[in-house]
């Protein structure tokens, strides 16, 4: 077994599909086929099973596939810990990133910096709604998510705070509120923003045991600021999220009481953290106090 025949298990795995992996790693399709045939006949079990159009992964695959990513991750370490020794020339870092909120208002930044301190390092950015950055992180798929905290499953570091509000069309009798509860918030049609904060959203209202009326559920929030400017519904957003240019077609209140919502970074160990993503920590947290 060697770490190219993982890493050729895991890409198939991950794109479903042969021919994809052999683009994506830049080899041949055949090259792609003999690695998993050779690495399923030296375990003896069958790691995936073909069909016409695509190959999914076996339940030992999927067992496995866990395993592997974990060895990858961890060959990866021990080349960016010699790299490190070396000025830290070369290594890849995977990130994580949900909504506005750090893929807008806190990556580039933080990226902007890590480029001209870290210049050889490869940085991929996958995005997604909240609880898929989970999920990256739990699948070792990425290196380091941002994440709502609290996060008891991970490590984490806090990066900064928000409050949750209200988001109201413009002429939306609530408007000539100061502030408003959850419970305000049940009658009228809700559109609930499935990137981002949804989860926390979601919990909120199962916390105080109300249902929101959810007419709609937007995958980005331009399509929930959409839906509202238009008066078809209300939301609860991060702060933070929205756009900061004049002229929104929507209004927000705080609500009542406050809810503080904490943005910060997760990873699955640090003690076995690359030093690619400790850098990438030690800065975030460093400008986060600035």
């Amino acid at each position: 077994m060697t770490l190219t025949q993982l890493e050729i298990f895991s890409r198939v795995a991950e794109l479903r599909g042969f021919t994809l992996a052999a683009n994506r790693l830049g080899i041949s399709q055949s090259a792609v086929s003999h690695a998993m045939k050779s690495l399923e006949q030296e375990l003896g079990v069958e790691l995936l099973r073909r069909h016409t159009s695509q190959v999914e992964l076996s339940d030992i695959g999927e067992q496995l596939l866990l395993r592997a990513r974990a060895m990858l991750g961890l060959a990866d370490t021990l080349r960016q810990e010699a790299a490190d020794a070396r000025g830290m020339k070369r290594g890849t870092l995977r990130i994580g990133s949900f909504g506005p909120t750090s893929s807008i208002t806190l990556l580039p930044r933080i990226l902007e910096a890590y480029r001209q301190a870290h210049p050889g390092i490869e940085v991929h950015v996958d995005e997604g709604p909240d609880r898929q950055v989970i999920q990256w992180l739990e699948e070792r798929r990425i290196d380091i998510g941002f994440v709502v905290l609290p996060q008891e499953r991970f490590d984490t570091f806090a990066l900064t705070e928000d409050q949750m509000v209200a988001l109201l069309p413009l002429d939306h009798p609530l408007t000539a509120r100061s502030e408003l509860s959850l419970q305000d918030l049940c009658d009228d049609p809700f559109v609930l923003t499935e990137a981002g904060s949804s989860e926390l959203v979601s919990r909120l209202f199962s916390g105080a045991r109300l249902s929101p009326n959810i007419r709609y559920r937007c995958s980005q929030l331009l399509s929930t600021l959409d839906v509202v400017g238009r008066g078809d519904a209300i939301s609860v957003v991060a702060e933070a999220s929205l756009p900061k240019a004049s002229g929104a077609g929507y209004a927000t209140r705080p609500l009542s009481p406050p809810v503080r919502r904490h943005v910060g970074l997760a990873v699955l160990d640090r003690r076995q953290a690359s030093p690619a993503t400790l850098a990438f920590i030690e800065l975030a947290t460093r400008q986060s106090r600035r």
